[in-house]
């Protein structure tokens, strides 16, 4: 008999993918006891070393994501000039590991749920009680009970394992009037990839494929050009499975991308077609990265229409912006293109209703397996997006254990408090402003520029503003002070700017957007932080005439923080004292404070 351990918590997050990480993160930085349940040995799914997707967003100036991702983003550009993906999986695993009130459990797979049926609020039939999953380092099993659970796995394993109703494949373009050449529903997905990557070399390098590898030509790549030299080939189109079942037939697939994946680097090295003579193989994915299975029911779903008609959603919790990015259930072996893609109006409006479940009372869901049509999904599912919605699932559940509610009783009754703590943690929503706080707005300011306090945090089209007026230049050493009749200070909020478009970096407009390379070129550029971030500053507060040190942060990596201060002060003062770049301005783009 195996042993079983017995671990109880607020929030079980099921998944340690960008999504996954991004909920238990958020989740634990508000107090609630996490546990971060991982079926493999490293965190970041698609995004992690064993599968080497890129990190994709919204697209458009001004778009990036912020909040958790931008740390992570801007801790990488720190630590990992090179875009080593043995770094990049350190980086991601310690902003777990940071975090005293999340429990990490690795190489643990999530096999069994327990759950209760009857009458719940709001029409549900089921709650969860608990989830299991076995740990294979350790050979024993881990039995989570919860308040509430979330999945992030990606396959939706809860779905099956708890009876949450789900959706998989393409629907009917009738159903909910989408753009799509789909006019009858069927089971079909897009498929998944095992990618390759190739390392630039001094010397000549010889290449003998395996027998099973794929023999391919000329003619397989007709519509597939691949380009080693090129920082965007990441042989994302490596890719099978949509017109199979993209779960049950996993193992099968993997070993057809793993021949195909060889094959390719066989045609790259052998056929004459390319100088690559000096190329060596770096990379050869066994765990396929898959983009669509099984997408979870919620109270709503988004479509594609929602996406191109740019809806508003009263209680939007993050946006998207990539594109209606669809691809061929064939894959590679689709005659022609392998994927439409039609733009969409960046930023748009994701809401809090597609991260909860339609019929299981505490369940919420993050990443590319929320309540959304197949079509809608398309755009929705690149990770930046989902690394938003896990930080929204992650404030909700702290919403919902703080009040005693379900998911839906968050959106009944505090949807402004979550769009609000999403807010104040930098997250961008574009149809809201983050707001200040009379004493703020009525204080004096020294630099007569209210630029700083009007809750807009980024430069943004929406805001009628561009690097240029959305933020105070201070000079190194600076002081930015506000004065007010002493009163009780809750909180401070203070926004950077990092370089959000990341012209300040060196390279391409792959290289200073990506935080991890597919290829690695001789002269490949190192990274190095934004130039316009501030490296360090002081915050120092004043009353009755006496000043302190509130706050003093050197070697900063973080574009935004929301210091909790309780203190009773008349005067408050940012200092900005060094920059990571070398002109001696430091832009401030937000600087503002609450009252108890």
């Amino acid at each position: 008999m195996l042993k079983k351990n017995y671990l109880e918590c607020d929030l079980c997050v099921v998944g340690g993918g960008m999504s996954g990480i991004s909920a238990a993160i958020s989740a634990a930085r508000e107090g609630l006891k996490v546990v971060l349940m991982h079926e493999r040995p490293v965190l970041g799914g698609n995004a992690s070393s064993e599968i080497r997707m890129w990190i994709c967003g919204a697209q458009g100036k001004g778009n990036r994501e912020t909040g958790i991702t931008e740390e992570i983003a801007l801790e990488n550009l720190y630590r990992n000039p090179s875009k080593s993906y043995a770094v990049w999986d350190t980086v991601l695993y310690d902003f777990v590991r940071r975090e005293e009130n999340i429990t990490l459990l690795l190489n643990c797979t999530c096999m069994d749920a327990s759950v209760e049926k009857g009458c719940f609020a709001y029409g549900r039939d089921t709650k969860i009680n608990t989830v299991t999953g076995y740990q294979m380092t350790t050979q024993s099993f881990y039995e989570v009970k919860a308040l509430f659970f979330c999945d992030s796995s990606g396959d939706s394993i809860l779905a099956p394992l708890t009876g949450a109703e789900f959706r998989m494949g393409r629907e009917a373009d009738s159903e909910f009037g989408e753009m799509t050449e789909t006019h009858i529903a069927d089971n079909m997905t897009m498929g998944m990839s095992c990618l390759i990557q190739g390392r630039e070399t001094t010397r000549d390098i010889k290449f003998t494929p395996p027998s099973w590898s794929t023999s391919l030509t000329d003619k397989d790549f007709q519509s597939r050009k691949p380009d080693i030299y090129n920082d965007t080939e990441n042989f994302w189109y490596l890719e099978l499975g949509g017109d199979r079942n993209t779960i049950d037939d996993t193992e099968k697939l993997r070993d057809e991308l793993v021949a195909l994946g060889v094959g390719t680097w066989d045609y790259i090295k052998n056929s004459g077609s390319f100088d690559s003579s000096k190329w060596d193989l770096d990379f050869l994915g066994f765990l396929p990265g898959k983009r669509e299975s099984r997408r979870m029911c919620g109270e709503y779903m988004i479509t594609q229409k929602d996406i191109s008609e740019k809806k508003v959603f009263n209680d939007e919790i993050a946006f998207g912006g990539w594109p209606l990015d669809d691809h061929f259930p064939g894959g590679f072996y689709h005659k022609g293109v392998p994927n439409t893609n039609y733009s969409t109006p960046a930023p748009y409006s994701i809401p809090y209703r597609a991260l909860y479940s339609k019929n299981v009372e505490n369940m919420f869901f993050a990443g590319r397996n929320i309540s959304m049509t197949h079509t809608a999904m398309s755009s929705i599912r690149v990770m930046a997006t989902c690394t938003l919605l896990g930080e929204a699932v992650g404030k909700a559940a702290f919403l919902a254990v703080k009040n005693k509610f379900t998911p839906h009783d968050v959106y009944c009754t505090k949807i402004d408090e979550l769009q609000t703590l999403l807010m104040n943690e930098d997250c961008f929503l574009p149809s809201k402003t983050r707001k200040i706080s009379s004493v703020c707005a009525s204080a004096k300011l020294n630099i007569g520029n209210d630029v700083i306090r009007n809750g807009q945090d980024r430069p943004h089209r929406i805001y009628n503003t561009d690097e240029s007026n959305c933020s105070y230049i201070a000079g190194i050493g600076e002081q930015i002070c506000y004065s007010f009749d002493e009163t009780d200070i809750s909180s401070v909020h203070i926004v950077f700017c990092s370089d959000l478009n990341r012209d300040t970096l060196p390279g391409s407009h792959c290289e200073r957007n990506h935080s991890t390379r597919a290829n690695h070129r001789l002269d490949s550029p190192l990274m190095h932080m934004p130039k316009t971030l501030c490296r360090e500053f002081k915050l120092v507060g004043g009353s009755n005439g006496e000043e302190f040190e509130l706050i003093h942060v050197t070697d900063n990596r973080k574009r935004s923080y929301h210091l909790n201060i309780d203190k009773k002060l008349d005067k408050l003062i940012l200092i900005p004292l060094d920059s990571w770049g070398d002109s001696g301005n430091i832009p401030v783009i937000s600087f503002d404070f609450d009252r108890k």
